[in-house]
């Protein structure tokens, strides 16, 4: 056994972590690493029973782990890879966001190759990141309101038993749906109330379509609210669709082919103004929605939900052609369990 050793950098400013001997930590080098990160989540595709196409927690190309390494916080510092024998084994990932309760969640996410499991090497890694994440909230002055966080799929019996023997308890999941074939699905029927109009949703609507988006989750504390400006900067309006009473606009649904996956559509948003649910306006943008994720090219599509959802949305996906995949379950863990090692 050995420890690893700790500099004044950033990037390791949490202590040392006890590893097996032959294993090590080194930080992230950027794009020589995009491929390397992509191989281990390959690789743990089979244990862990990933779905490749989920639209939650799916498996990413290297193009998708350099995006999203790129809109990290000093990605260097933040995550950090496992090597044995020169090779690249797993790697840790942290980011942070503030929720709607005011909640700061530090968010960790960590991947390792089957045949290194069990050998303490998961429990080093979640040892760092949760050392790294108290540095942070240090550094950030949040600590009243941070908590840790942590995700898994049900199906990855490993990290659900790490997190849950580390102190994590499951706080919520979300539940993905598919609709297998568009291109030979039947198009239910359905009718618009009256006053109700539908059509696409152009520059000049995205405020309104954005500001019905982050009204029909005020009541949910656990979730991200999406900035404006970032809502406009990943517009992609062609499988957009809102309806409107007079002019009014009432409810949205916003879905995409997926940039990657281009056979992919995704239902990324289906809200309706509280005040005009239950008339069947969400049902036809849905289905608007899914015909033009049709037109688009999409062989199928994807979307998700929390599992206590109040609105029974499930009801509404189901009728027009879903049907169930995976759960994504959330845990939670106060900062003040966080124990230094």
């Amino acid at each position: 056994m050995f420890k690893l050793e700790v500099r004044d950098d950033p990037a390791m400013s949490a202590p040392g972590q006890i590893l097996p001997m032959g294993f090590g930590f080194r930080p992230y080098r950027g794009d020589e690493d995009h491929g390397l990160m992509a191989a281990v989540r390959r690789g743990c595709a089979e244990r862990d029973r990933i779905d490749a196409d989920s639209v939650v927690d799916g498996l990413p190309t290297a193009a998708e782990i350099a995006e999203a390494s790129a809109h990290l916080e000093e990605p260097s510092e933040n995550q950090i890879l496992v090597v044995r024998d020169g090779s690249v084994v797993g790697y840790a990932t942290i980011r942070w966001w503030q929720e709607r309760d005011g909640t700061w969640l530090y968010l960790h996410r960590g991947y390792l190759l089957p045949g290194h499991r069990r050998q303490g090497v998961g429990s080093a890694m979640l040892g760092w990141a949760e050392e790294r994440i108290r540095w942070l909230v240090e550094r950030h002055g949040t600590a009243r309101t941070a908590v840790l966080g942590a995700n898994a799929m049900a199906t990855e019996q490993d990290a659900t038993a790490l997190l849950l023997a580390a102190g994590y308890r499951r706080v919520f999941s979300l539940v993905e749906l598919k609709l297998d074939d568009l291109r030979r699905w039947s198009e239910p029927g359905s009718e618009l109330p009256a006053g109700i109009r539908t059509g696409p949703i152009g520059t000049s609507h995205y405020r309104a379509a954005w500001r019905t988006v982050v009204d029909a989750y005020a009541d949910v504390g656990s979730t991200r609210q999406q900035a404006f400006r970032d809502f406009v900067d990943t517009a992609d309006p062609a499988c957009w669709r809102a309806a409107w009473n007079e002019q009014d606009m009432v409810g949205v649904a916003l879905c995409a082919v997926r940039r990657h996956h281009r056979t992919v559509g995704e239902v990324e948003e289906l809200s309706v103004r509280t005040d005009q649910r239950r008339r069947g306006i969400g049902r036809v943008l849905l289905l608007e929605g899914l015909r033009s994720l049709r037109e688009q090219g999409a062989a199928t599509a994807r979307l998700f939900t929390g599992t206590a959802n109040p609105h029974r949305s499930y009801d509404l996906y189901e009728s027009v052609g879903f049907r169930r995949q995976n759960e994504y379950v959330r845990y939670r863990k106060p900062l003040a369990a966080v124990v230094s090692r």
